[in-house]
């Protein structure tokens, strides 16, 4: 009797069915797919050294949304979700050699923890004979089309842009698929979970916020028609993209990004979509250019492996900020930066937006990391964990390659970047809205 070939879909930050290489190619390949998702504990309930949570209340909730969504997605096409709680390498092997699965299939992430992840799993499969076949799909260029290796990818942006965009074809992205193969397997399919399960208090939702972000693929779709399609309020990104209240002064797309529940090649085929039907300009070229900045960094985090994380950064550059005493001050200015508390009313309201919704403009971002680096002089590391924690659309390659990118010792061509706030300020809430909306 021929033996049904079973394939197991590890899904992870890539929570969607449209241009999903991993889903389309074990359809292709399998008899029955078993989609899975595992909310990891070192992930969801775990804390940072510095006693923070490493995923908090507002990306956690936003990825059980998301989760929920490609649930019902899949519902809708005759399969369901397996979803578990534990390691990642654990509850897919049992899961594997539960259901005798021939292979694993993933998206392949590139960062120390999760290659740790993907490296352990595979060991556990060796075992009893199956292996992880990988796939991509966070980025907008595969890297098999780029005109260089990811070890010689420029170190600095505008050379990296240039070698690529006008050079390499995006790819169409990949359809999602219309029906699917049920299971002859029991499974149990497990329970989604709640915030309260990773140590979380129920969100109370700040009506200041710029948008009530809710996570899924349909929510992303659905941000994309309205950005492109209802609003045109892409026709003046490039105007708006430095704005600081509301929800349209840019795409918002990067927690859908950064979950996976939008895909890049997707972003840019609407893109030029709308350019054929209703003109480009300079905005709509800017949109562009913020995702070759998302493939930029995470080729950097491919390049400089874990040297992303360290104190001296991707340039290995020395510095003197290991002894106590520093320490001592570094947590007391960070205390002071993450409750809003610095006395400078342009980086306090930013901080503030950050801890009562888990979002920051761009802007703000870049202004409240070089008050830490520059004004502060406190560790930079500190900052780039604490965003880790509470931004809604972390990005591991774009949050750590950025932090880098402000402390000097990135990829930023100038020797020292330093925002200055009040100038800031002037320039991009001239009138105080912004700051009198966040005054506590």
């Amino acid at each position: 009797m021929k033996k049904t070939k079973r394939i197991i879909v590890w899904f992870r930050q890539d929570l969607r069915l449209h241009d999903n290489e991993a889903l389309i190619s074990a359809i292709a390949r399998a008899d029955e797919v078993y989609p899975v998702f595992v909310f990891d504990e070192r992930v969801f309930s775990a804390k940072m050294k510095w006693g923070f949570a490493k995923t908090g209340v507002f990306r956690a909730q936003f990825i059980i949304e998301a989760v929920a969504d490609l649930r019902k997605s899949l519902q809708a096409l005759g399969l369901d979700l397996i979803i578990r709680v534990g390691k990642a390498e654990d509850e897919i092997f049992n899961l594997a050699a539960t259901l005798r699965t021939s292979w694993v299939y993933c998206n392949r992430e590139p960062t120390h923890e999760e290659a740790q992840i993907q490296l352990a799993l595979e060991k556990k499969l060796w075992t009893v004979g199956q292996e992880i076949h990988y796939h991509r799909g966070k980025m907008l260029y595969y890297t098999s089309d780029l005109p260089f290796p990811i070890t010689q990818t420029p170190e600095v942006f505008t050379q990296f842009r240039k070698e690529v965009e006008k050079i390499v074809e995006v790819r169409e992205p990949l359809c999602e698929p219309d029906k699917l193969k049920p299971w002859s397997a029991a499974v149990e399919l497990g329970q989604l979970p709640t915030v309260a399960d990773f140590g979380h208090s129920p969100i109370i939702k700040d009506s200041r916020a710029v948008l009530d972000f809710e996570g899924g693929e349909a929510a992303a779709k659905k941000r994309l028609n309205y950005y492109f399609w209802a609003s045109e309020s892409i026709k003046t990104y490039e105007e708006t993209r430095n704005g600081l209240i509301g929800g349209d002064y840019s795409s918002k797309f990067s927690p859908y990004l950064a979950q996976g529940c939008l895909s890049p090649k997707y972003i840019y085929a609407e893109l030029q979509r709308y350019e054929r039907e209703r003109g480009g300009n300079k905005s709509t070229y800017w949109l562009f250019f913020e995702l070759l900045w998302r493939d930029f960094f995470r080729l950097m985090g491919k390049k400089h492996g874990a040297k992303i994380f360290t104190i001296s950064g991707m340039q290995d550059k020395p510095n003197k900020k290991n002894n106590k005493q520093k320490s001592a001050h570094d947590m007391a200015a960070f205390e002071l930066w993450a409750n809003g508390e610095t006395g400078q009313p342009f980086v306090d309201a930013n901080m503030r937006e950050l801890k009562a919704t888990g979002f920051m403009s761009n802007r703000g971002r870049q202004v409240v990391a070089s008050y830490l680096v520059h004004n502060l002089k406190a560790n930079w590391q500190l900052g780039a964990a604490y965003f880790e924690s509470l931004l809604i659309d972390y990005d591991v390659c774009s949050n750590w390659g950025n932090w880098n990118y402000i402390a000097g010792i990135g990829n930023d061509p100038r020797e020292n970047r330093q925002f200055n706030p009040q100038t800031q300020a002037s320039r991009y809430d001239p009138d105080g809205a912004y700051q009198r909306l966040w005054d506590k």
